[in-house]
């Protein structure tokens, strides 16, 4: 089985053959949710049912229990229709006395494909001596209705021959995005129900379904938002939470991804000036970043590569914009940043477009886009505006162009795409800290560029029976990359008010790549 990539996780998968989970979509115009007809809502119940079956094999799920949890698809409309969640439940490695409470495991994005994270888990020891419980957050693919937009997919294949900020790229994004929400909403889905709040009440159902007394919890980046979330809103049942790469729901608006940026980039240059190898071969590489990107902005290139996976090369436009995107991606790796920002400021930008080609290849209709958008414009963007965003690019990257601070890192036109989307706004009921004495677990990488180190201190704060820890060295999604991180985190579920925390004291990066001149 090939190699799965840590920092395309989210979106690394293919199209699926749903079995018996209902058929994958032929096209745009049939997806997922036409198959699962408007019914009156129910209670909350776990169907047994066979297992996903996806073109490239997991392991883990052939020995696992699988189904649906059916809930409510809006539990404040009493005629809502009731969609169908899919779960699996992997058993403990050690089958003779497993622990009797089982890990249940919030994944980030929001909306990308669950189930392609358990080779990652199992990898990462979660199912050691205790069953293992995936379920894909509502909207996600196997679900019914599953909120994919191929029309989204199609769109970010083509733009890596486009300019990144540019109002044509802008006009050709939100063209995709109405066509996606019109077919989506022509399904029947109720897009103001796919938020944070109904996503904890479906865990929620699901440990009563499942008969469980009490459950662990593990989510990292969105899936620490929403695991956060769950422990204020239904405490009962859980006996510990861990989470990775923190998303605090207090702090989660969209111009806070220029400050996390700033905060990874500034650590990761940071620990090349602490090695003397790097220090000397790169001397000042926030000043190269700086001109790259005006130099970039000012002047784009445009190059024909193949992309990492190989086939007929495509063409690709890098400008200040899309380097800051490929950055933010990890690609090239944070190990490799400064190797690839010299290349690129001797006028070699391979890496780099590389990179770029990489997004040329998606896997279309796997990527829950309807999931994104929902989360994003009814909890993340309100009460902030697109001027609000470049005041917090201009603060984090001084000097920056503005063509280029005028978009959230990773979400660019999200403002306007929000206006198309047209959600309520339940910043109110969402963006509240969580103030818990449930033996908590909080991990943080200093390399991570999409969920700054620095803000899991907020969340501490609130959690009075809770442990911290940073990795030094390690980015986005930080237990699958850290042996630390996985010893600590089975140290906590084994005792989750006295974790062995020993590992990490003397942790440095791991040397940078150096490129002889």
């Amino acid at each position: 089985m090939p190699k799965r990539s840590i920092h395309a996780v989210t979106a690394a998968a293919a199209l699926f053959c749903l079995t018996p989970f209902g058929p994958a979509p032929a096209s745009a115009a049939s997806p997922l949710a036409q198959s699962a007809g408007p019914s009156p809502a129910a209670p909350s119940r776990f169907v047994p049912g066979l297992c996903p079956k996806p073109p490239e094999p997991i392991d883990a799920l052939s020995n696992a229990r699988c189904g649906f949890l059916e809930v409510p698809e809006n539990r404040s409309r009493p005629d809502s229709r009731t969609i169908k969640l899919a779960v699996a439940v992997i058993p403990a490695v050690t089958p003779a006395k497993p622990a009797q409470d089982p890990v249940v495991f919030m994944a980030g994005g929001p909306g990308g494909d669950t189930f392609d994270d358990i080779p990652f888990l199992v990898d990462s020891g979660l199912n050691k001596d205790r069953e293992l419980i995936i379920m894909a957050q509502r909207g996600n693919l196997y679900d019914q209705p599953n909120l994919a937009c191929p029309e989204i997919d199609r769109f970010n294949a083509q733009a890596v021959g486009l300019r990144y900020g540019t109002q044509q790229t802008e006009q050709l994004m939100l063209k995709t995005v109405k066509e996606c929400r019109d077919r989506l909403v022509a399904d029947g889905i109720d897009l103001s129900a796919y938020n944070t709040t109904e996503n904890a009440a479906d865990f929620a159902d699901l440990r009563k379904a499942l008969d469980l007394p009490r459950w662990n919890v593990y989510g990292y980046s969105y899936g620490s938002d929403l695991a956060l979330t769950y422990l204020r809103l239904h405490p009962e049942g859980i006996r510990a939470v861990a989470i990775d790469s923190i998303t605090p729901p207090q702090s989660a608006v969209l111009p806070w991804g220029w400050s996390s940026a700033a905060e990874g980039i500034d650590t990761i240059f940071e620990a090349c000036a602490a090695q003397p190898a790097c220090k000397d071969r790169y001397p000042d590489l926030p000043r190269t970043l700086t001109e790259q990107v005006r130099k970039l902005e000012a002047h784009p290139l445009t190059l024909n590569v193949p992309p990492p996976s190989g086939g007929k090369p495509v063409k690709v436009v890098l400008d200040g914009g899309a380097l800051l995107d490929q950055i933010i991606a990890f690609k090239p790796r944070p190990k490799d940043l400064p190797a690839a920002l010299d290349e690129l400021s001797h006028g070699n930008p391979e890496r780099f477009a590389k990179a770029r080609a990489a997004g040329s290849v998606q896997n279309v209709g796997v990527f829950a886009h309807g999931l994104t958008n929902s989360i994003a414009c009814s909890e993340w963007a309100p009460g902030y505006s697109e001027p609000d965003v470049l005041k917090a690019g201009r603060k984090a990257f001084p000097g920056w162009p503005d063509t280029v601070l005028a978009q959230v890192p990773q979400l660019p036109f999200q403002y306007p795409a929000c206006r198309i989307w047209n959600v309520p706004d339940r910043a109110s009921v969402q963006r509240v800290a969580t103030v818990s004495s449930v033996p908590a677990l909080v991990i943080s990488g200093t390399f991570d560029v999409k969920t700054g180190a620095s803000w899991a201190q907020g969340v501490v704060r609130d959690l009075s029976n809770s442990t911290a820890v940073q990795i030094p060295g390690i980015g986005h999604w930080v237990v699958p990359q850290s042996p630390c991180a996985q010893s600590v985190l089975a140290s906590f579920l084994a005792r989750p008010t006295a974790p062995d925390t020993s590992c990490v004291d003397g942790l440095e990066p791991q040397p940078f790549t150096i490129i002889p001149k």
